[in-house]
């Protein structure tokens, strides 16, 4: 009896991206493209639609909603589908956002196709796939716990490390000053430093900035 294909939906911003995956996807085994989308809002509209058992997610998704608030809204439905994210980016802070928005696994794009496929089939029965770098920076993690940031956070520290001032970054996040400096102090105190320059000095060590 021929085994049921693992049904998997594409999402990446480049039509190029996704036309090569799909020709690449096209030679596994037990797995069948059902879909493709090129943002946040329409993979959550085709999953609704095509109810795949794994969506291959990108990050960067351009306008729009990114991949990991596309990722947690897809993982809260039910039935929900899983969520293998497919980027090029392993910061600390891009893993540890995918993985508390619920997703199944974390690949980058410098895998090997069967490294691909497999980690497709294991996302489908809910194991945890994990490209090797991923894996490492998680576990680095978890010998050095440190608290984690929340979202506003990490926007603020990327502000911080393009030199704006407690004012224009109050300007570009829509949000007063008092607010910004509030934040700051929690940033500070995360990280453990005292100063704008060693919050930038350290989020760039831990690779925190995107």
């Amino acid at each position: 009896m021929t085994p049921v294909p693992v049904r998997l939906l594409l999402c990446d911003d480049h039509a190029v991206v996704r036309a090569g995956l799909r020709a690449l996807l096209s030679s596994a085994d037990g797995i069948e493209v059902v879909g493709e989308a090129g943002s946040g809002e329409e993979a959550l509209a085709l999953a609704a639609q095509l109810r795949p058992d794994v969506v291959l997610m990108d990050l960067q998704l351009g306008d729009g909603i990114d991949g990991v608030k596309a990722t947690r809204k897809l993982t809260a439905r039910t039935p929900a589908p899983r969520v293998l994210v497919l980027t090029m980016f392993d910061t600390d802070a891009d893993i540890t956002r995918a993985v508390e928005a619920g997703a199944t696994g974390y690949l980058l794009k410098a895998e090997r196709p069967e490294e691909l496929f497999a980690a497709i089939r294991d996302a489908a029965t809910g194991r945890t796939a994990l490209s090797a770098p991923v894996a490492d920076r998680l576990l680095a993690h978890l010998r050095d716990p440190r608290p984690a940031l929340s979202d506003r956070e990490h926007e603020i520290l990327q502000q911080l490390s393009r030199g704006l001032g407690n004012r224009e970054i109050a300007r570009a996040l829509f949000i007063s000053e008092a607010t910004v400096k509030t934040h700051l102090q929690r940033i500070y105190g995360k990280l453990g430093v005292e100063t704008r320059a060693g919050a930038v000095a350290v989020a760039k060590e831990r690779r925190l900035l995107r």
